[in-house]
């Protein structure tokens, strides 16, 4: 089988990789490139935790084909943090205990960074919309959801 090379920019970076035609973005970014934050809990579209953007846009990266990220622009949880640096979310995420076993941490920080994108004074109602789409068997939502309130008040400043 033929592998289709791609020409794409991850977290900021001119990438190239080759892929086979059915091969989903999650098992390109880990399988070919290394970047492992994004998880597999589906497969399906279902729980969030291979959450990227792809040109601004949330998807799950299992549902995307690897072929696809060609010419795009993508970015991962490993594009969050500035070096050494983590972002406002990511710190929050630690201050208010918002995580437990991971799997699930690094979809929702690349959602609720997709949101504050967008939206830099969310309610508490349009956050958990939001987040709807990402599932955690351990946390519980309030500690996400207050994190990513509490970030959202901190970058406008209030």
């Amino acid at each position: 089988m033929s592998q289709i090379h791609v020409q794409t920019t991850i977290n900021g970076d001119e990438t190239e990789f080759l892929c086979d035609a059915e091969e989903t973005l999650l098992d390109a970014l880990r399988d070919k490139l290394g970047l492992t934050g994004a998880k597999e809990g589906c497969g399906t579209g279902d729980c969030g935790a291979c959450s990227v953007t792809v040109d601004g846009r949330l998807v799950c990266s299992c549902l995307v084909l690897g072929a696809e990220a060609h010419g795009r622009e993508i970015t991962t949880i490993e594009g969050m943090a500035n070096g050494e640096e983590l972002h406002p979310l990511q710190q929050k995420f630690l201050d208010h205990a918002a995580l437990q076993c991971g799997i699930c941490t690094p979809g929702f920080l690349v959602a609720a960074k997709a949101l504050l994108d967008r939206n830099p004074n969310p309610t508490e109602t349009e956050v958990r919309y939001w987040l709807a789409g990402n599932l955690c068997r351990c946390t519980g939502y309030d500690k996400i959801i207050r994190a990513v309130m509490d970030t959202a008040a901190e970058m406008r400043g209030a």
